[in-house]
């Protein structure tokens, strides 16, 4: 059995603050959390600079199985990509909505009114490509990559939403064709597509509501 020298140990760096300023720290960023919203009205106004940088910079911060952080963030902003990137996935979701998705999933869905069209490909300033990394030629093996992958998707969610940046989590099915599209190595597996930017001018969301804390929190 091979043995790995455990890693060297530094202090914690970590500033702990009153009980009043951790709820209203907390409570801050439950409602700023709370008014994000999945758009798919973009407009096509450019991102500052650096904001899309910082935003991953967050996400890559995220904890991952053996500290192997096995994702990759591939930002398109190449119109002529972007283009190319609208086409394919249009072209998948074409096929699943008229031949494979069940009757379940299409009711399921209904409320939100979405269809195969994907005009916010190509309207959004960016589109960020998150890939979970596997083992490959140059990359080790990971573990836990879904739970990792998601964790860090979900740190970027928020870090864009708090720079005022609307954003969509998008899956195409099948997601393969977007190592072609971002000239990734096979050992890079899709897992998500989200378009970053603001929200065009008259951008429309469904009245939707989201469950009651009782309904998904549990004290035992």
């Amino acid at each position: 059995m091979t043995e790995t020298a455990q890693a060297p140990m530094v202090p914690l760096n970590h500033s702990r603050i009153s009980p009043p300023d951790a709820i209203r720290a907390a409570s801050a960023f439950a409602d700023r959390m709370s008014a994000r919203r999945s758009v798919r009205d973009f407009s096509p106004a450019a991102i500052p600079d650096g904001v899309i940088e910082t935003a991953i910079r967050a996400a890559a911060s995220a904890p991952s199985g053996a500290n192997v952080q096995p994702w990759r963030f591939v930002v398109v902003t190449s119109p002529a990509r972007k283009r190319r990137l609208r086409l394919a996935a249009e072209a998948e979701e074409r096929e699943f909505y008229a031949r494979r998705a069940t009757d379940e999933w299409l009711s399921a869905i209904a409320a939100i009114g979405t269809d195969w069209n994907k005009p916010f490909l190509e309207i959004a300033p960016a589109v960020i490509v998150v890939f979970e990394v596997h083992q490959g030629p140059n990359s080790p093996r990971p573990y836990y990559v879904k739970e990792s992958v998601g964790i860090a998707v979900g740190l970027l969610l928020a870090a864009l939403h708090h720079a005022g940046l609307v954003t969509l989590t998008h899956t195409p099915s099948p997601m393969r064709f977007l190592n072609e599209v971002c000239e990734r190595p096979a050992e890079e597996r899709p897992f998500l597509v989200i378009p970053v930017g603001y929200p065009a001018q008259d951008a429309c969301v469904p009245d939707l509501t989201r469950k009651a804390l009782g309904e998904v929190m549990v004290w035992c």
